[in-house]
């Protein structure tokens, strides 16, 4: 099997239990259905009645959005905040480690060129280049998403950190990536079908992690992704659920 990196994994993922800097490969094990991306974080296992991704998707609480009355990015602080003291910024931490071939400018901090191999929303191979970037990092769950499905009532320092967390980012093809906006599983999968179980379960990971719910159609969208691949686990990892206090938000 050819080895690719990052999002486009066929069945490897970046462990990232503190830093993206630290991360260390991991079987997925992710079973019928995954497609041929691994998002990020390594997986936890299947449980009674299928995996742990469709579990985990069941137990989310449903309710209805809240209004998008008051959402700013800058509510979720400065973009690509250092929030794991790396001395790099969550986006280049992201593009580290995503692209194949990277390159950097000054160090070993500001990537300046690379490849996504096998872009894990389109399948397609786009180059990075900074300053002219087809690179995208998305945020999985979209911060004004987020926002209207339980973030608005968040102190600074956990909608910093789920802004800047890399279990929620991805690089991604910033064309495909446009057509999302904030969408959730109701409204938004990606293209290509194979990473759909993968894409959702990561999903359901950074909501359960961060206490967000969702609406009864995002709900049943989520299901009905996942039980078509029963053996899909659940990403963990990432940053803690609060950024250092040196970071605020706007």
């Amino acid at each position: 099997m050819r080895r690719l990196r990052g999002g486009a994994a066929a069945a490897v993922v970046l462990m990232c239990a503190m830093t993206v800097s630290g991360c260390t490969d991991q079987v997925t094990g992710s079973g019928a259905g995954a497609g041929p991306g691994a998002g990020p974080g390594t997986g936890s296992g299947a449980t009674a009645g299928g995996g742990a991704a469709l579990a985990a998707a069941r137990s989310l609480p449903v309710k209805g959005r809240a209004p998008k009355t008051g959402y700013d990015r800058e509510k979720f602080g400065a973009a690509w905040a250092d929030t794991d003291s790396n001395a790099c910024d969550t986006r280049d931490d992201i593009l580290k480690r995503d692209l194949a071939r990277v390159r950097f400018t000054g160090g070993h901090c500001k990537v300046s060129y690379g490849v996504l191999e096998s872009d894990p929303y389109s399948g397609k191979e786009v180059t990075y280049r900074r300053g002219s970037s087809k690179v995208d990092i998305d945020h999985m769950v979209a911060l004004s998403d987020a926002w209207q499905k339980g973030a608005k009532y968040w102190d600074a320092g956990k909608r910093i950190a789920l802004a800047n967390d890399p279990l929620n980012l991805l690089a991604v093809d910033a064309s495909t990536n446009r057509s999302k906006g904030d969408g959730d599983t109701a409204t938004w999968l990606p293209p290509d079908k194979g990473y759909r179980c993968t894409y959702v379960a990561a999903q359901v990971a950074v909501k359960k992690k961060y206490e967000l719910w969702v609406t009864a159609a995002e709900k049943s969208a989520m299901e009905k992704v996942l039980t078509t691949c029963p053996g899909q686990r659940l990403p963990v990892g990432g940053n803690p659920t609060k950024a250092p206090g040196r970071f605020h938000a706007g």
